[in-house]
């Protein structure tokens, strides 16, 4: 019986995805089994890669390994309700909102420091003062 599909290397080109970034999905479990040739390499099926594909898109939305299995295994049951990848979207949408309030609130410091900043001496500069200011008064403790 011959085995069909494609090495590593090419499934690495098709999907966009490192070679050892396939192996790592592939030792955490995120991919099945493979089929392996005589010479015990691996040869990935366009399922498999189509599950590289959806595991890349789900990285690059920042999706964490554990929710991604989750929709991994929500996707192996096409029947059932999407109740469970919706919540798990909402959660990443609430991470990513939380996230941009934090940058926007950086951004509104590192603005005001600049604008304070007199661009003379260093003894004078708002950006070094703000700075310190963090080590040496109430948050210093970190």
């Amino acid at each position: 019986m011959a085995l069909h599909g494609v090495s590593i290397g090419v499934a690495s080109t098709q999907s966009g995805v490192r070679v050892p970034t396939i192996r790592y999905y592939e030792q955490i479990g995120l991919l099945p089994k493979l089929a392996r040739t005589k010479n015990n390499r691996r040869l990935y099926s366009s399922a498999d890669l189509h599950r590289l594909i959806f595991i890349r898109r789900a990285r690059e939305l920042g999706f964490h390994i554990e929710a991604i299995r989750a929709l991994l295994t929500l996707q192996d049951d096409p029947d059932q309700s999407c109740r469970a990848a919706d919540t798990i979207a909402r959660a990443r949408l609430a991470e990513i909102k939380q996230r941009i309030d934090s940058l926007s609130a950086l951004k509104a410091e590192l603005e005001r420091m600049v604008a304070a900043c007199s661009l003379g001496r260093i003894a004078d500069c708002r950006v070094i003062a703000a700075l310190a200011a963090e080590v040496d008064g109430p948050a210093g403790h970190r």
